[in-house]
Formats: C-alpha cells, sequence, structure tokens
C-alpha cells in the first residue's frame, strides 16, 4: 500500500494562481499544467473557477479544463465558487470538491461577489443543499473557505470574532472543511496560531482545517510553520508562487509551492510529491506567462544536492 503523506498540499495555480493576470493563458497550456501537475502526485487540484468570463476572463474557458482535469484519476479535482449559479456548474460538470468563498471582512466580501456576509451564509446553505439533493455517490465535498481571515487590504485588521462568525457558520451549514485564507499575506507566526486555536475552539476538534497562504510580505514559510505547529496538516499552494486576488489590493502570490515541499521533506515529513517533475512547470509557465510573475527561492538556488543524496 502507499503511504498517506504527513501533509496535504492543494495545487491552486490552475486557478489562483491565474485568475489575476491581465494575459490569457491558453487552454491547452493550463490542461498541460494540470497534467505536469498530476504527475508529479499532487493529491487535490484547484483546476478553475466557475465564474462569469466579464468578471474574470481568464476562466472563459473553465468548462474544457475542468473535463480534461477529470480525467486525472488520482487526484482530488475541485473549482472555486462564488455563488450557487456557479456551483450549480460546477456539480454539473462533476467536480470532486467544491471550494465556496465568504470573507471575514464585509468589505471584501462586498468586492469579491457583491453580497453582503449574512447574504454569502445563505446562498453556502443553498449550495449545501443542492449536493445533498444529488444521489450519495455523485456529491462533491464542500469546502468553506474563510477569505481574508488574517487582515485585509480594503478594510485594514480582521477581528478574530469576524472570522469565528463565518466559521460558525460553515460548520452549522455542514461543510466538510473549512479554509483559512491569508488572503493578501499580512498574517504573522503568531496570528496564524492565535486564529487556528479560536476556529478550533469554535467548530470543534472534528472539523479539518487547512491554511491558504500569501507571501506578500515575505512570511509565508514561517507562516506555513506556524500552522504545523498549530496541528494544521492541509495546505494550499501555488508553482512558481503564482497568485493574488483581483479585488484585494497589494495582493501578492501563494506560497511557492516547490519551496514548501523542500522545506516539508527536509523537515521529515513526507508530501507524496515528486519534487523533480513538479520544477518541470515552470517550463509550461515561462511560455506564456512573463518571469516578473514566477517566483521560488529552489527554481533560483537550485536543488540542493543534500535533498537529492537524500533520496
Amino acid at each position: 500500500m502507499v503511504r498517506a503523506p504527513d501533509v496535504y498540499i492543494c495545487e491552486v495555480a490552475p486557478r489562483d494562481g491565474l485568475q489575476n493576470l491581465d494575459i490569457f493563458v491558453p487552454t491547452e497550456a493550463k490542461c498541460a499544467l494540470i497534467d505536469t501537475i498530476a504527475a508529479a502526485g499532487v493529491r487535490e487540484i484547484d483546476a478553475g473557477s466557475f465564474v462569469p468570463p466579464k468578471v474574470v476572463p481568464q476562466f472563459a474557458d473553465v468548462d474544457a479544463v475542468m473535463a480534461h482535469a477529470l480525467t486525472h484519476k488520482s487526484a482530488t479535482i475541485g473549482a472555486l465558487v462564488p455563488n450557487p449559479k456557479g456551483a450549480g456548474r460546477a456539480i454539473a460538470a462533476g467536480v470532486d470538491a467544491v471550494y465556496f468563498v465568504i470573507s471575514a471582512s464585509e468589505t471584501h466580501n462586498q468586492a469579491n461577489v457583491r453580497r453582503s456576509v449574512d447574504e454569502q451564509i445563505e446562498a453556502f446553505r443553498a449550495v449545501r443543499a443542492a449536493i445533498d439533493d444529488r444521489p450519495v455517490g455523485q456529491r462533491p465535498q464542500l469546502m468553506g473557505a474563510i477569505s481574508t481571515s488574517f487582515g485585509c487590504s480594503l478594510e485594514g485588521e480582521v477581528s478574530e470574532a469576524a472570522v469565528c462568525q463565518v466559521a460558525r457558520a460553515f460548520a452549522e451549514a455542514r461543510a466538510d472543511e473549512i479554509g483559512l485564507a491569508d488572503t493578501v499575506g499580512y498574517a504573522t507566526p503568531k496570528s496564524i496560531g492565535q486564529i487556528v486555536s479560536a476556529v478550533r475552539r469554535e467548530v470543534g476538534s472534528q472539523m479539518t482545517l487547512r491554511l491558504h497562504l500569501h507571501d506578500t510580505l515575505g512570511a509565508g514559510l514561517a507562516n506555513a510553520v506556524a500552522g504545523l505547529e498549530a496541528g494544521i496538516r492541509r495546505f494550499d499552494a501555488a508553482v512558481s508562487g503564482l497568485g493574488g486576488c483581483p479585488f484585494a489590493p497589494g495582493a501578492r502570490g501563494n506560497i511557492v509551492t516547490e519551496d514548501l515541499v523542500f522545506m516539508l521533506e527536509r523537515m521529515g515529513l513526507s508530501t507524496g510529491i515528486d519534487l523533480d517533475r513538479l520544477m518541470q512547470t515552470r517550463e509550461i509557465l515561462a511560455r506564456h506567462i512573463p518571469a516578473a510573475h514566477l517566483t521560488g527561492h529552489l527554481h533560483e538556488a537550485g536543488i540542493p544536492k543534500v535533498l537529492r543524496s537524500a533520496a
């Protein structure tokens, strides 16, 4: 039997990584990116978002990309949705997981989905009901993502109480998992520990939590370690550090998957990811995306011999 990894990483480059670009990445390149990510052994891929093309033109081809992604049976294929209509499209497409987003910041929620937090909570309940109406074997997992859990570039500080309010609503509406997102990269190791602990007290130890971290201020990997210390074993990351939110000014890219995998493996934690294969994603991205958007310490330094000899 294949050993389960100690830490699960969801690769978000095909969705969060591309949504903020002002250039359209061709459909075949998106599919090739997903192929390489899956071949590297990544077990969950955020493959796209079911949003109107006029809002995020990058996902005008989401149906074709998602159909291709779903041919990879070794990975959970998910999609982010902003509302019940988008969720309906995702469910009809046959995705394995639906990621529904609500911001802890009222201002960001209005900018992102044009609804109040309370209205978005009601929309989440509708999505839960729609999934429950499906036959048992055809129900995707439903993850509730809390954007701006650690601060907001529009509103500033976001209170612990505001994050816990959304987490409690997700739990009461029977989310299968809750994600805490540092949407604009303002988190610190201290705030990671505080918010994770507060949410755990709110929703109970049985609820699975994950962290979605950005590296705006260079604290991304330190925050991942703080998450580990707080008991988190599921993280979102993007190859080459792609990412950013079109509705959160100043947001920078996600934590770099390659760097995260290297760090975790050197800490003695298995990820199940082939780092050499994962590094090949840079070749695909570089053909379509300007170098200024591509980051990663491992790409600059190369994989150290100490890791190769350990393998």
